[in-house]
């Protein structure tokens, strides 16, 4: 009896140090595709929008203060036609007055007080000299819907007009309008000289 207690306990022992070294290990996969075209963005005026001197007096008090509204004019190249989609990043994150995804910040004053935010827009998109919409993603490309503003959260890719499904382009043109605001200047501290310091990169992603 002994002896077939001890094959026994032998046997679950056994058992278990297969079980404990199942558990100790785990897999890394590494997955990609490297496309042989490339696609460089491009914005015309060096992607400068300039206000100039804004006088404090003209801004509201109690109240967001618009800004008019400037166009640049955007164009992605491609080697080929290529299937991607334009992602923005704000440079200036945590300023946006409106602590709103579809805003850009416009930079601190004194660190803290938030200056402003802009939306930005691509209008009249085309693409290998056709007219197209744009459609929107946000959950990284698995999903699309319409959308023409760049946000924080999405990417934007070109598409045939009522169908959500990015298509592969060589050249993409649009209209980038920029349209920026100054929060209500009860809460900024206006008593020198501001700059107002929007700064958004662009990144291709390819998809």
């Amino acid at each position: 009896m002994n002896t077939v207690l001890k094959s026994l306990t032998a046997a679950t022992l056994l058992l278990g140090s297969a079980h404990v070294l199942a558990a100790s290990s785990v897999d890394l996969t590494v997955k990609g595709l490297i496309t042989p075209s490339a696609c460089t963005p491009t914005l015309s005026n060096g992607g400068a929008v300039d206000y100039g001197k804004i006088s404090a007096k003209d801004l509201k008090v109690d109240q967001q203060t618009f800004l008019d509204s400037q166009t640049v004019q955007f164009t992605v190249t491609c080697d080929a036609a290529t299937l991607m989609a334009m992602e923005a990043k704000d440079n200036r994150e945590g300023s946006d007055a409106n602590n709103d995804e579809m805003e850009f910040g416009l930079g601190l004053i004194n660190g803290t007080e938030k200056l402003g935010g802009m939306e930005l827009r691509l209008l009249n998109p085309v693409a290998d000299s056709v007219p197209v919409a744009t459609i929107g993603s946000y959950d990284g490309g698995v999903t699309w819907g319409t959308e023409r503003n760049l946000m924080r959260n999405n990417l934007i890719a070109p598409a045939v007009a009522g169908v959500n499904t990015p298509i592969p382009v060589q050249l993409w043109t649009a209209d980038l309008n920029v349209m920026p605001f100054i929060a209500k200047t009860s809460g900024l501290t206006l008593t020198n000289e501001v700059a107002i310091d929007g700064s958004v990169t662009l990144t291709v992603r390819y998809l």
